[in-house]
């Protein structure tokens, strides 16, 4: 790793080689991270999804962006594309001072001029990573320095590092569980046994089991393991009530008391009231049963799901939400059924929704995004989602919450097209369109590109409104780290000039008057070229409207003088900003030297 950080930092560029499990992955975020700048942002490289540009592409790279392209599991053919592509994208990457990460296929064939940016990453012993966990989960030395058998023969298969840290984890939960006098040898052997034999004593207590209401109870604490022993009761009587109508009849009096239910399947409540088996991760091992074995009962699970998120009890708090919620969702992940999930997302989003089912459907599809073999299928169903589908209910809320905080940290281009198509879809509210906005604006690349695709787009009332919003001169005119300002850039330009001739050609005055105030009170109090800069995009645009030019002409120089009025600075100011105005106007139509005014401070560029 130290090779791959050095050849990082010497040309920008890394290529990291290594055996399956050897943490190629882990390493190249890593090395990403450590070159985190306020300038650029992280961004995961998709080539072949939908929407996503060509590793060719220049608009791909922003300055001082930090770039993953992970190949790992790339067949011959993507790997062969990808190397041609790479010259160009090394090439944007050095430009733009950014740094590119690539993960290549094992055992794949390399071309000889970019042999220098390999690394070979070697396999760490599963020993000290073992014991790195294990000291992180603050487990003390003189017990994992021991030798111990089950350690051994864990170790023995050469497992990949994301089983290593899962069977820490085990040793901290089980060391967590323990009676006051076990020690290393006891927490490993309950980890081992865990990860062994917990399927098969899970099916053992299912067929012991055989009344509804035991399954229910075993169900309940499976989903609900470590919640209060009110919850789980109140859980169970509610997936009974899911699976049928409750059975009328005995008195409560005659029921017997969740201790001696909770001790038929092997689970205790502790004296704070938090219920769980005795069996270490035995949770998961009666939840993978029932889901595996008893089909039928997924489409209740999730419609249980939703109406225990909604209880009203003071122990049904967040995190308890969020870990139910992610069992669920962990389950159809587990077993492929990503589509299913998908399902459930968009019902608990549209069928009579509180927060607590939004909150829900926010955090399953978080999840899903979050899954290394799924996460593409959730890209695609929320491209689906945001570009093609009526949306009903509360959808597009949970939708603009994903893209933004979470689509956006990885994978910023797919988010902001997603974001756009709910923007222009968008009636009522215009959450979608300010988390575009906001989007936007966290990058001088990812604010170009939403001006180009708004330049490109059907010029719609819709759009015009989004480019009203996400034309602010203060960003236009931002220098983050390098020599110019986006307003500078040439496709910027005709971008903002296609833009603002639709709206002052589509869109009634009162509609527009705010942006171009905006834009001459921000022209107002610039001393540099930029002043002038603003001012000719807004008349080129106007000139281009030939069939009305006289008349956006008289309405712009009008905005101008209310502008003046109502400016934020020096009125003075102000006054020379309408002036210069006036005479690129007069210059437009031919009635005026192009040699600006002497009494303007400001530059211009005709």
């Amino acid at each position: 790793m130290g090779e791959a950080r050095a050849v990082l930092a010497d040309s920008g560029t890394v290529i990291l080689d290594g055996v399956p499990g050897s943490g190629r992955s882990a390493v190249a975020r890593v090395l990403l991270h450590e070159h985190h700048r306020d300038s650029g942002v992280f961004h995961e490289l998709l080539p072949g999804e939908e929407d996503e540009l060509s590793l060719q592409d220049p608009a791909l790279v922003g300055t001082g962006d930090q770039l993953l392209l992970d190949l790992s599991a790339a067949d011959d053919r993507r790997w062969a594309a990808a190397q041609a592509d790479l010259p160009a994208l090394r090439k944007a990457v050095h430009e733009q001072q950014a740094h590119l990460v690539v993960v290549m296929p094992h055992r794949g064939v390399l071309d000889p001029d970019l042999q220098y940016c390999r690394v070979v990453l070697e396999r760490p012993p599963g020993i000290g990573v073992l014991r790195r966990h294990l000291r992180l989960h603050g487990v003390p030395p003189e017990q994992y320095l021991r030798p111990d058998g089950t350690v051994t023969g864990f170790l023995t298969a050469n497992r990949p590092m994301r089983e290593i840290a899962e069977f820490a984890d085990l040793v901290r939960r089980a060391r967590e569980a323990g009676q006051p006098g076990d020690g290393f040898g006891q927490w490993c052997e309950a980890a081992g046994r865990a990860r062994n034999d917990g399927r098969r004593e899970a099916a053992a207590l299912v067929t012991k089991l055989r009344e509804a209401p035991q399954r229910a109870l075993l169900i309940a604490v499976s989903m609900l393991h470590g919640a209060h022993a009110d919850v789980v009761h109140r859980a169970t009587e509610q997936l009974l009530s899911t699976l049928g109508p409750p059975s009328e009849g005995d008195s409560p009096l005659r029921h017997r008391d969740l201790a001696e239910r909770l001790l038929e399947i092997s689970a205790t409540a502790a004296p704070n009231g938090q219920v769980r088996f005795d069996q270490l991760d035995f949770d998961s091992a009666v939840r993978a049963h029932f889901w595996d074995h008893m089909p039928d009962l997924r489409p209740h699970l999730g419609t249980w799901v939703a109406s225990v998120v909604e209880l009203n009890d003071p122990h049904v708090v967040t995190l308890v939400r969020d870990v139910l919620v992610e069992r669920v969702a962990g389950e159809y992940l587990r077993t492929g059924r990503a589509d299913g999930l998908g399902a459930l997302i968009e019902r608990w989003s549209t069928d009579a929704t509180s927060r607590p089912r939004l909150e829900a459907a926010v955090h399953a599809l978080t999840r899903g995004l979050a899954d290394p073999v799924h996460a593409r299928d959730f890209r695609e169903q929320i491209y689906q989602w945001c570009a093609n589908r009526r949306l009903k209910g509360e959808l597009a809320q949970v939708l603009v919450r994903v893209c933004a905080d979470v689509l956006a940290t990885s994978h910023p281009d797919q988010a902001l097209v997603r974001l756009h198509h709910l923007a222009r879809r968008e009636r009522g509210t215009t959450r979608a369109r300010q988390a575009l906005c906001d989007l936007a604006a966290r990058s001088r690349r990812l604010h170009r590109v939403l001006l180009d695709r708004l330049a490109r787009s059907d010029l719609s009332p819709a759009n015009l409104g989004i480019f009203l919003q996400a034309s602010d001169p203060e960003l236009l005119t931002l220098r983050p780290g390098t020599s110019h300002a986006l307003v500078d850039e040439q496709g910027a330009q005709r971008s903002l000039t296609t833009c603002w001739h639709a709206v002052l050609t589509e869109l009634p005055p009162p509609q527009w008057q705010a942006g171009a105030r905006r834009w001459l009170h921000w022209a107002a109090a610039r001393t540099g070229p930029h002043g002038g800069l603003l001012l000719d995009l807004l008349v080129n645009a106007a000139q281009r409207c030939t069939e009305k030019r006289g008349k956006v002409f008289a309405l712009l120089y009008a905005c101008a003088r209310d502008a003046e009025r109502a400016g934020p600075g020096d009125a003075a100011r102000a006054a020379e900003t309408t002036g210069l105005l006036l005479h690129k106007i007069s210059t437009a139509q031919g009635i005026a030297p192009a040699t600006p005014p002497t009494t303007s401070p400001r530059g211009t560029r005709p």
